[in-house]
């Protein structure tokens, strides 16, 4: 462990340390450090709905709610709004902030260089759908599956816009008696102009290639290598690295490579769920390596990265303050494989410490929980059907029918986790204390 943490010290830390300090990094870091409060809101709320009122919530099945009552699931209207106003649009907060962030690294007009980061984002985005005379913008694009476009959007506008107004030739002056707002709109205005045009002549020219905009183009790339893995265990391998690095740059991983997935493993795990229903037991289902099984079993504890590990894991050895404090936070929305306070909070998002336990801590998992199912069958394979809110470690025993063994190895899996997060968990105090040096 001394070796390793002195390797760290040696590379990733200086690494880490410099690509904090770049300006672009830093701008992104800090607009999903503000979005933290919307973020983690919307978790509570998330978690409240799918626990408590959702007939097969854990919380409502183990206190046998839908019996008492069974209307139990209308009480979700009460709350489900909620997402439309946080989480189904966090693509343009982002957007807003990164480029303002940006506009305040160049000292310039934020307010105003954070609005077009707003309106170059929906310039790219994909034109609306007309029916009966009804104009329909499409929502899919405005949360988190947008935020790669959002990023770039903003940190595209936030470095160029305030170049652009300390151009003074392309500065509206107003007269002293007009109000400070008017002014300030004004002298603004030419360089928004000039900004707002060439996202119009962009978003053009990417329409003539994909007719839905930029985002259909990123989707494709994704999910076209991906098309024809198989149901195998390097499939499953492959989909778990490409959807946490998909994480990391600020792409919704598992939202993205959701179709891809259903149709990869959606007739493996009906089949399994047949077998299951016709023989009683899990015990020789016909698949044993689907995404299902390996990764959401084994590998989702706390939600993508295996982020319940990355919880116990600062609590353990964390001496940054900001990093414990979202922890405490996070917890409980974690144990029931909410992670997006952690991922927009911490962030992980483009966090180049956390970026390689992130993605390797799932893989390893995918790999115990294959040894255990498929090489030495010790326990029966975890294909019973479970709500996706299921507390982690409970998840292969309750899988599995209820074999003991199986939960003992889960709590194995997220001990693995923590042990594998922990070295990167120091050395980010390490990160954090060379920073307040300088």
């Amino acid at each position: 462990m001394d070796k390793f943490n002195s390797f760290m010290e040696r590379t990733i830390v200086p690494f880490a340390t410099k690509l904090n300090e770049q300006r672009h990094v830093a701008a992104v870091r800090d607009a999903f450090m503000y979005t933290f409060p919307i973020t983690m809101a919307a978790s509570l709320v998330i978690l409240i709905n799918n626990l408590i009122f959702y007939k097969s919530g854990f919380i409502a099945q183990i206190l046998f709610l839908p019996k008492f009552f069974p209307n139990l699931e209308k009480a979700q209207q009460l709350f489900i709004s909620v997402t439309n106003g946080t989480m189904n649009i966090l693509s343009i907060f982002i957007a807003y902030l990164v480029a303002r962030n940006l506009a305040k690294h160049f000292k310039s007009d934020d307010m105003l260089i954070g609005m077009t980061g707003i309106a170059a984002f929906m310039i790219l985005y994909t034109p609306a759908v007309v029916k009966d005379g009804v104009s329909y913008l499409p929502t899919t694009y405005l949360g988190a599956q947008g935020l790669f476009v959002a990023m770039i959007c903003g940190m595209i506008v936030g470095e160029f816009l305030p170049k652009l107004f300390n151009i003074k030739k392309l500065r509206i002056k107003m007269p002293e008696m007009v109000p400070p707002a008017v002014a300030r709109s004004f002298n603004g205005l030419i360089p928004i102009v000039i900004m707002i045009m060439i996202f119009a002549m962009a978003n053009f020219f990417i329409s003539l290639i994909a007719p839905q905009g930029i985002n259909e183009i990123i989707y494709k790339t994704i999910q076209t290598p991906l098309r024809h893995v198989g149901v195998n265990i390097f499939g499953i391998m492959i989909i778990a690295v490409v959807q946490n690095v998909l994480w990391l740059v600020g792409i919704h991983g598992p939202n993205t490579l959701n179709a891809l997935r259903s149709i990869m493993f959606t007739e493996s795990d009906l089949a399994n769920q047949t077998f299951i229903n016709s023989h009683g037991t899990a015990w020789g289902v016909p698949y044993r390596e689907t995404w299902g099984i390996l990764n959401d079993v084994f590998a989702n504890m706390g939600g993508s990265g295996m982020t319940l590990g990355l919880i116990i894991a600062i609590f353990i050895a964390s001496r940054r303050k900001d990093y414990r404090e979202i922890a405490k936070l996070a917890l409980v929305p974690g144990l029931f494989n909410i992670n997006e306070p952690l991922i927009f909070g911490l962030p992980i998002v483009l966090n180049p410490i956390l970026a390689i336990p992130f993605v390797l801590t799932p893989v390893i998992n995918i790999l115990v929980g294959y040894t255990v199912t498929v090489i030495f069958n010790w326990i029966p394979t975890p294909a019973f059907g479970l709500t996706w809110t299921t507390p982690g470690p409970l998840m292969p025993f309750l899988g599995t029918g209820g074999n003991w063994l199986a939960l003992i190895i889960g709590f194995l899996c997220l001990g693995i986790s923590v042990l594998t997060y922990l070295p990167f968990v120091i050395a980010a105090n390490k990160v954090a204390l060379n920073n307040a040096q300088k």
